[in-house]
């Protein structure tokens, strides 16, 4: 059983780093563009699965890949509704909160988005809750740290300016989404 669960989330990670590949070949047609967003609304997610560079690309994919066997509790439905649910709610932020966001690519806001809610889901068991406690101030003072001193090392190794405000809104929405998460699971197991 166990192999089985391993064996799933090693295709569902391979098939996920496939598709961000192809669709990053054709970049322009996938990233976030503030005119014309709801025309095209499939940018809504597809801006968080591509990348501004191929190392940009392969920064987020290796973290996106350590992210199952960081937390490996967490069930491949986490995965596969984190990634459909996160990218919408960073999109929908920028277009409404931070309309000077003309042009985002990326996977890094869903990425914090994801380590954040599935570190917060961790804290109810009580073996892995020092370590999400962890992951958690990593996060915080990540955001800290960008927030006061900037991303420069990052911006000039991915040739791009590092948008701060999508790990923010990523940490947020994480967090909303966990909470939503764990307020269900309650309801459900109550019945």
């Amino acid at each position: 059983m166990q192999d089985q669960f391993l064996i799933r989330k090693i295709v569902f990670l391979a098939v996920f780093v496939s598709f961000s590949a192809c669709l990053q070949v054709y970049k322009d047609a996938f990233i976030y563009w503030q005119d014309g967003l709801f025309g095209e609304f499939w940018r809504l997610w597809t801006a968080h699965w591509v990348h501004v560079g191929w190392m940009h690309y392969f920064l987020n994919m290796l973290a996106f890949i350590c992210l199952p066997f960081i937390f490996p509790r967490a069930s491949l439905w986490h995965f596969v509704a984190l990634l459909l649910a996160l990218p919408p709610l960073i999109s929908l932020s920028f277009y409404f909160f931070l309309p000077d966001i003309e042009a985002y690519a990326g996977l890094s806001g869903v990425l914090h988005g994801a380590y954040a809610s599935i570190a917060c889901v961790h804290l109810l068991y009580k073996r892995e809750r020092r370590f999400a406690a962890f992951v958690l101030l990593l996060i915080l003072s990540k955001l800290v740290w960008e927030n006061t001193f900037g991303s420069m090392g990052t911006a000039q190794l991915i040739g791009s300016p590092v948008l701060v405000e999508a790990h923010l809104l990523g940490v947020i929405w994480g967090i909303v989404l966990a909470v939503i998460y764990v307020i269900g699971s309650y309801f459900i197991a109550e019945k």
